[in-house]
This record gives structure tokens, C-alpha cells and sequence, in this order.
């Protein structure tokens, strides 16, 4: 019984660790990509344009979810900065 319960409590551990450690990851996605907005609509604001940077994360439940709509919010900004920077090269 004493290993049984040893065992348990080590697989327990291991899971909770590892839980702990996928949630700090996608954590980690999550604000890199709103850092990556965020840091493009500033850059757009100092070239003179109207940036809209909200992003709605409503029906976003996961990690994932919430990443993609912010990769796609800077895929958004990122065409605004290039169609800007192309106008200002001419």
C-alpha cells in the first residue's frame, strides 16, 4: 500500500507540473501576440495613422483561440503598415 500511494503522489505531482507548465506556455503565446499588436499600433499611431488595436475575444476559450485572433489582428495591422509604408516610399 505504501508504494501504491508513493506512486500516486508522484504521478499526481508530475501532473500538476506539467499542467502548470503547459498553462505558462500558452500564457506566454497569448501575450506575446497581444505585445506584438500592441507595439505595431504604436508604430502606426508615430506613422500618422487611426489604429484600432481592440480585439474581441469573445468565443476565444482557449489559449489558442485567443492567440489566433490576435495573430490575426496583427496580420491585420501589419497590411495598414504596409500599404502606409509603400505610400510614404513614393
Amino acid at each position: 500500500m505504501k508504494t501504491f500511494s508513493k506512486s500516486a503522489i508522484t504521478f499526481f505531482t508530475a501532473s500538476v507540473m506539467a499542467a502548470s507548465a503547459f498553462a505558462s506556455e500558452s500564457t506566454d503565446r497569448v501575450q506575446s501576440a497581444k505585445g506584438s499588436v500592441e507595439a505595431l499600433g504604436v508604430t502606426l499611431e508615430n506613422m500618422g495613422a487611426n489604429v484600432d488595436t481592440n480585439v474581441d475575444l469573445n468565443g476565444a476559450y482557449t489559449a489558442d483561440q485567443k492567440a489566433a485572433v490576435y495573430k490575426a489582428k496583427h496580420a491585420e495591422l501589419q497590411s495598414q503598415f504596409n500599404t502606409l509604408h509603400a505610400q510614404s516610399a513614393e
